[in-house]
């Protein structure tokens, strides 16, 4: 399965275009995790905890999106896109929401 950003794959030609696929991952508030990152917002610097999360994330989303595009025959998926987000739940927590959206195509 090749995953791609772009449009086209070089030297592939696209048999037949099978669909948008989506995958969306969501991780809840951590309370030790915030509160790192808290102190870093203080005294400055990278905040190592939410760079692995979300590089986790993304992981997870690609492989999911990858799952979906087998389920639909096809060999590849291009123009992914990965978009990061929160969901408010309330006053007190936030989820973070990492997206990966792309075309599922079947190729000759």
């Amino acid at each position: 399965m090749i995953l791609t950003t772009t449009d086209v794959i070089q030297g592939a030609v696209i048999q037949s275009y099978l669909g948008i696929v989506t995958a969306e991952v969501v991780y809840g508030s951590n309370f030790l995790r915030d509160f790192f990152a808290g102190l870093r917002d203080i005294i400055g610097g990278r905040t190592g905890s939410y760079e692995r999360l979300f590089e986790e994330g993304q992981r997870k989303a690609l492989a999911e999106l990858e799952q979906r595009a087998l389920r639909l025959g096809a060999d590849a998926v291009i123009g992914i896109e990965i978009d990061t987000g929160t969901i408010n739940v309330d006053q007190s927590g936030v989820l973070l929401l990492i997206t990966a959206t792309g075309t599922a195509v079947k190729m000759r």
